[in-house]
């Protein structure tokens, strides 16, 4: 269901509120320029400060926008297993595909820990579910060996991995662990190419929000065996990757949208701000290193 350049998609706002025209906007140019499914609703798009009822909006605007076009994968995590199934549901109801779950980050669970509360979700839900692996933010670390476990009790249900480990022997383990058919998505830009050449299968992508069309060119030149290709995109893409955190996220990447959409609104909510202006300047020269600017 999910590979290829998917982006991890900003919510835009005007005012403090949430803006549905820009946000559908964004959906149908990143559907014409390539991208191969949409994540709303993740860490960049700024799911923790966002309400319940907004969380879902934004996925059930993302999924009426895409009108089946794409597969929808929404963020759906928590640190508390019963909101983290209470959002399963949610997210089903909205129109997503599938969704993305990070394991329950504050609490700091055991590895059984985390595997029951995935049993959890598993039990009480329908809908697939791909495990999202982000230590650097959870301060919680899906071991191979736990995700090996969490496969076999429930197969299919848990389609794959997006892994932002920056642990590249991670995509072996995962692969001998869970089986051949297990999707293997990398969380981070800047070793996108590495980690497909271990195995992997695409990118949940930041830099994809700012170039949807060369980030699916990327994948899809790699896809096909073209690896030149693919080499010569991802150093044209490479500094782009690196600007988008410069700053706290989604501050870099809310900036350079306003530069290749003029018009696109750069708000953000507390506790995030704006990039600064060395950030900036990061990103001015990486948007035109890479042409878009």
């Amino acid at each position: 269901m999910f590979s290829g350049s998917i982006p991890a998609l900003v919510t835009p706002f005007r005012n403090g509120i949430l803006a549905e025209q820009d946000y559908r906007d964004l959906v149908e140019w990143q559907i014409a320029e390539g991208s191969a499914a949409l994540v709303p609703c993740g860490t960049t798009g700024e799911a923790a400060t966002l309400t319940k009822d907004e969380h879902f909006e934004v996925v059930r605007i993302c999924a009426d926008q895409a009108k089946g076009r794409v597969p929808v994968l929404a963020g759906a995590g928590s640190n508390d297993t019963r909101v983290a199934i209470a959002n399963v549901h949610a997210a089903r109801e909205s129109g997503a595909d599938a969704v993305l779950m990070v394991p329950p980050y504050y609490n700091r669970p055991s590895q059984e820990g985390i595997f029951r509360h995935f049993e959890a979700v598993a039990e009480a839900t329908d809908l697939p579910i791909v495990l999202y692996n982000v230590p650097g933010r959870t301060v919680t670390d899906i071991q191979p060996a736990t995700m090996a476990r969490i496969v076999a009790a429930f197969g299919s249900r848990f389609l794959g991995v997006k892994d932002a480990t920056g642990q590249l022997g991670r995509v072996s383990e995962q692969r001998a662990g869970c089986g051949a058919n297990f999707i293997q998505l990398s969380g981070n830009d800047e070793t996108a190419l590495a980690f497909n050449a271990m195995g992997g299968t695409g990118c949940i992508s930041v830099s994809a929000n700012v170039a949807p069309r060369l980030c699916a060119e990327f994948q899809a030149a790699w896809a096909a065996g073209d690896t030149a290709k693919a080499l010569e995109l991802h150093d044209r893409l490479y500094p782009l990757h690196l600007a988008m955190f410069t700053d706290a996220s989604p501050g870099p990447v809310k900036y350079a949208l306003g530069k290749v959409r003029p018009g696109f609104p750069g708000e953000l909510r507390l506790p995030m701000t704006e990039a600064s202006d060395a950030s900036r300047a990061a990103v001015d020269a990486a948007l035109e290193h890479a042409g878009l600017i």
